[in-house]
């Protein structure tokens, strides 16, 4: 392999990550219109930049959810430049920033094996479903959107399905102007909730946790009704027979597929209440 030139590396800004999902929209991971914000929030230090001469030709996301967990995401080399060795400079860089912490990502079919090398083990396929719904949604009184005052109760009902608390995260993924958060309330306690928001293609619902198959599918329904006829995703690990039950219930159909991989064991999270995952870019 050619010696590659030298690579800078800084920290993307908020306009950079836009930068990053317009080359991830370009991979085909239709990621959501208004996701660098929220991203962003969770971990600015985590998201960075290689530069040749001045100019971006390569990114990634090593977001720090406090001392025990991070997530990798967005590991993007421009096309013409990619087998040159800058991936792996900028992967270097950044799996030295999660120091020992348990990781996780989300890796495409044709990057599994390199993520092997660098000591991710394969824990579980994540199927995207899509299509357009058939689906009739039934108004359902237990049913809310999430707003300001069921946030808290959101926020604790979110900890049992995520490896560390992702607080900052959720306060601006809930936001009403850009997404549709639904929850499911029965005897004043959380059952589950979901959220759906605008894509570069249709819609996608992310994420989808509850305690079991009925609840999932009544907030699936209520979500998708939002969309207006529009194409709806819904991202589900494998392993959640009930999930993948859920979307061809419905007649999604499998679009693209990742593995979840993690290095240094994988955490103890319930799949079998997780429906559709948050997302692909940062868990």
């Amino acid at each position: 392999m050619q010696k590659p030139s030298a690579l800078q590396v800084r920290n993307m800004t908020c306009d950079d990550v836009d930068l990053a999902l317009a080359w991830a929209a370009r991979e085909g991971w239709n990621p959501g219109i208004a996701d660098a914000e929220c991203f962003y929030a969770v971990h600015p230090a985590g998201f960075l930049l290689g530069c040749l001469s001045g100019q971006p030709v390569c990114c990634i996301s090593v977001v720090a959810y406090g001392l025990t967990f991070g997530f990798v995401g967005f590991y993007i080399v421009t096309p013409e430049l990619r087998g040159r060795g800058y991936g792996h400079q900028l992967w270097q860089i950044g799996m030295a920033c999660l120091n020992s912490r348990i990781v996780g990502l989300d890796g495409v079919i044709a990057q599994q094996e390199n993520y092997k090398r660098s000591g991710f083990v394969f824990a579980h396929r994540n199927i995207r479903y899509g299509g357009v719904i058939d689906c009739v949604h039934d108004s359902d009184p237990r049913l809310t959107s999430i707003g300001a005052g069921l946030e808290k109760d959101v926020l604790a009902y979110d900890r049992i399905f995520f490896p560390a608390p992702r607080d900052n995260f959720l306060q601006c993924w809930l936001r009403p102007e850009q997404r549709k958060g639904i929850a499911l309330i029965e005897k004043g306690q959380v059952r589950g909730y979901g959220v759906v928001r605008a894509c570069r293609n249709g819609y996608k619902i992310g994420p989808l946790f509850a305690d079991d198959e009925e609840v999932a599918d009544i907030l699936f329904r209520a979500l998708a009704a939002t969309v207006n006829g529009q194409p709806v995703f819904l991202d589900c690990p494998e392993p959640n027979r009930s999930a993948t039950d859920l979307a061809t219930r419905y007649g999604l159909l499998p679009v693209f597929e990742t593995a979840r991989m993690y290095r240094g064991g994988a955490p103890d999270i319930p799949l079998r209440r997780i429906y559709g995952i948050t997302t692909l870019e940062l868990g």
